[in-house]
């Protein structure tokens, strides 16, 4: 019975069907972008310097107003789906706590697989490429990755029964991602080389829509659908837990608790920003002089980069048995991203470039080591609230973050392309100054994870089958 609720396939299946899209379709848009631009077909060669084997002028201004167009292609397509997605990742991961956990699983599967068939489309017959910013509105209304990671983190929560299980089970969930992607990542290049744009785009659909189908006939819930919201005043009740789940989780705790998890919330949402934007710009990076990477490296790249996953996976392991604090342990990924980010911005070579992955290697540490920070010290009946709040500060700061960089790397690409890397290290320092902080005033609160409407002794029974 306890495969019923092995989650790690459901993960598994959409980060390879992402990684295998997305540096995909990022290539898509900026050859498309190229050949409406410049009226001739992109420079394909058989080395790495596409773009460095022509040094006139007019092909290294055509190359940045390639990048500049396609960085507000990004802007614009970010900033549609932003408000669409952030709703629906508060609504149905906060709605989980009642109405099942595949409320939050399920509808990004499906969003994303629209996404993935648009692009498909819009290649094969050769559309207009803005068609595909209309799309990525479509499918923001059924949820994002971060309503898909909230989902699937509040599943964790309900299955781990202490700290350290806890801990380690959300590490294996950022692991596996790692794994999976950088797997999908490896063989873009070639699969790209070999087939062009529409197999990769129908395979990543395929894997989309395996996925659905686990989840539906396989993946057992583990927090069975509340009788108590079918009308009447429940559904009230079950109304305003969507709309104030937040505020509804707070409103018993005690004044320490409630600076501990806006601390943990805000260093959790800034370092995702630095992370999150100096990443966005990565691939634009290595198009670009002097790097002019062929899809072959770009997809070496992408593969190197996942295996911080698997590092961070065995450092958050490493630490835990040797009794490292988890502050700690969320400096050291702090760090990590910091000297990432510094050695980006001055990478002039191949070598140096793939060498950028070696400082990031436990860069994915503090993320669900915070997250099982947050999970602790919130009641179990609360976990899909939490992973709301946490999911959409994620979107938001991974929207925004994502819009900004882009915009910064447009207007920077001609004097200074590193200078977005120096930026994302530069707002490290938030998160670092707020770790002191929380450092300083302690992370131990008071036992007061029972809220009153967990007293129902019947309501605990019908918390999750694996209890029962």
């Amino acid at each position: 019975m306890k495969g019923r609720f092995l989650l790690e396939p459901v993960v598994a299946l959409y980060a390879f069907s992402c990684f295998l899209f997305f540096p995909v379709a990022q290539q898509y848009v900026y050859r498309r972008l190229w050949e409406q631009l410049t009226n001739t077909s992109y420079p394909i060669t058989e080395n790495s310097s596409s773009c460095a084997s022509n040094g006139s002028s007019n092909h290294s201004k055509d190359f940045e107003e390639v990048q500049r167009q396609a960085s507000y292609f990004s802007l614009y397509s970010d900033l549609l789906s932003l408000i669409p997605s952030l709703i629906v990742t508060l609504l149905l991961v906060t709605y989980s706590d009642r109405g099942g956990r595949k409320m939050a699983i399920l509808p990004p599967l499906f969003g994303t697989l629209l996404y993935i068939v648009t692009y498909l489309v819009v290649s094969y017959f050769e559309l207009n490429v803005y068609i595909l910013i209309g799309a990525s509105l479509l499918s923001s209304l059924f949820g994002g990755f971060g309503t898909f990671l909230g989902g699937i983190f509040a599943y964790v929560a309900d299955l781990c029964e202490t700290d350290r299980e806890r801990t380690l089970r959300m590490t294996g969930v950022e692991m596996i991602i790692g794994l999976f992607s950088g797997a999908a990542a490896i063989s873009t290049g070639y699969f790209l080389a070999a087939t062009g744009f529409n197999y990769p785009f129908f395979t990543s659909a395929l894997f989309l829509v395996l996925d659905i189908l686990y989840v539906i006939f396989f993946l057992e819930e583990t927090r069975p659908r509340d009788s108590r919201v079918v009308d009447g005043s429940p559904q009230q009740s079950a109304i305003k837990q969507i709309v104030c789940g937040f505020f509804f989780m707070l409103s018993g705790a005690s004044c320490k608790t409630k600076i501990v998890l806006s601390l943990l919330i805000s260093i959790f949402t800034t370092l995702s920003f630095a992370n999150g934007g100096g990443l966005s710009i990565v691939t634009l990076y290595e198009l670009k002089e002097p790097l002019c990477w062929s899809e072959i490296l770009i997809g070496y790249g992408v593969a190197l980069s996942t295996t911080v996953f698997l590092t961070s996976y065995f450092g958050v392991r490493v630490f835990t048995f040797c009794g490292v604090s988890q502050l700690v342990i969320v400096l050291f990924g702090i760090l990590s991203i910091m000297a990432g980010m510094l050695m980006s911005a001055f990478a002039k070579t191949t070598l140096m470039m793939f060498l950028v992955r070696v400082p990031l290697l436990l860069s994915v540490m503090p993320f669900p080591i915070l997250r099982s920070m947050m999970s602790k010290i919130i009641s179990s009946s609360q976990q899909g609230a939490l992973f709301a709040c946490v999911s959409f500060m994620q979107s938001l700061t991974s929207n925004i973050s994502s819009a900004i960089f882009s915009y910064v790397y447009a207007h920077t690409v001609a004097w200074y392309p590193g200078f977005s890397f120096l930026l994302a290290a530069g707002v490290c320092l938030i998160p670092l100054a707020l770790l002191g902080v929380l450092g300083f005033i302690g992370v131990d609160v008071p036992e007061e994870k029972q809220n009153p409407e967990e007293e129902n002794p019947d309501e605990d029974n019908e918390r999750s089958p694996l209890l029962s």
